[in-house]
């Protein structure tokens, strides 16, 4: 199968990457740098610089993750721009390729985040609900599903893959959150009673080529394990694993001062679940906090 991803070089691409490479596909990465390509990715894996360059080559699927992280600064009118082009600008330009391509591939999978809902408050989320609430995260999702569902009308099947706290040793928000709490400064967030869906970076590879190669597959999809928890319990989780206290908590007010609106993704939460990948049949290795977090950090 030719695989094109983009998005490829970030850290859920390079794990697909090695993972499909084991198996025999042939894999494509869209790049800003291609020539760096092999080295993060697989030394088999092309990069290109522009759709234009893959024109007459067969192409089987599109994994469209790219984007810029949406929580390394606040956001600035700068930096709300270029998260929505690197999200809805690019899918609206891959989308467009693809309506002019001849062959075109049978699926294209693209990136969402369970932020989609906006902030959920204690409700239960699975794939039938609606935003509960907007605010500009929520409105990222939304506008980069709508702007993927367009490939549709091309007679391409599309999946949503909206994604929790994605944990993993080589870095990501887990990174992010553990700095504090090795300097003996770690604790909840706001009241703490806001629920973090999140999943092992082994169960999100799993998941992708589970909803790859699963043709009924289609529309959007949780991708959190089974279990969330609330903040208090993450915080108190991660405090274990890493052998420090979780005692010092960051009140919302402060948080809200320092980061202004993107605090929203500190303070709110989801209680997401995976509804719809569980009545598919999909099988989750991690399904606890505290087992997927002694793995991650047994990694390290």
């Amino acid at each position: 199968m030719h695989i094109l991803l983009t998005g490829g070089t970030g850290m859920i691409g390079q794990r697909l990457c090695r993972f499909w490479a084991e198996r025999g596909h042939r894999l494509t990465v869209l790049s800003r740098d291609p020539a760096q390509v092999a080295a993060r990715c697989g030394a088999g894996v092309r990069g290109v610089a522009h759709l234009s360059e893959l024109d007459d080559d067969p192409l089987d699927a599109v994994v469209n993750l790219a984007g810029a992280p949406i929580a390394d600064r606040p956001w600035t009118a700068a930096r709300r721009k270029l998260l929505w082009a690197s999200r809805i600008g690019l899918t609206e330009e891959l989308v467009a390729w693809l309506g002019h391509r001849k062959q075109r591939p049978t699926v294209l999978i693209s990136g969402s985040a369970v932020g989609w809902y906006g902030d959920g408050g204690q409700r239960t989320l699975d794939e039938t609900c609606t935003p509960v609430s907007e605010d500009f995260a929520s409105q990222l999702c939304i506008a980069w599903e709508e702007t993927a569902e367009r490939a549709r009308s091309l007679g391409v099947r599309v999946v949503l893959v909206r994604t929790g706290l994605v944990l993993a040793p080589e870095g990501g928000m887990l990174k992010r959150m553990a700095l504090p709490f090795r300097l003996g400064l770690g604790g909840r967030l706001g009241t703490g009673r806001q629920w973090m869906p999140w999943i092992h970076i082994d169960d999100q590879v799993a998941l992708i080529d589970f909803l790859l190669n699963r043709e009924s597959a289609d529309g959007p999809y949780n991708a959190c394990a089974p279990h969330p928890v609330r903040n208090r319990e993450f915080v108190g989780r991660l405090g274990k694993a890493l052998h420090r206290p979780a005692v010092l908590p960051m009140p919302g007010s402060l948080l809200r001062f320092m980061l202004g609106e993107m605090a929203g993704l500190l303070t709110g939460g989801q209680h997401a679940v995976p509804a719809r990948l569980t009545e598919a049949g999909f099988s989750f290795r991690y399904t606890e906090l505290q087992t997927a977090l002694g793995d991650i950090f047994r990694q390290r």
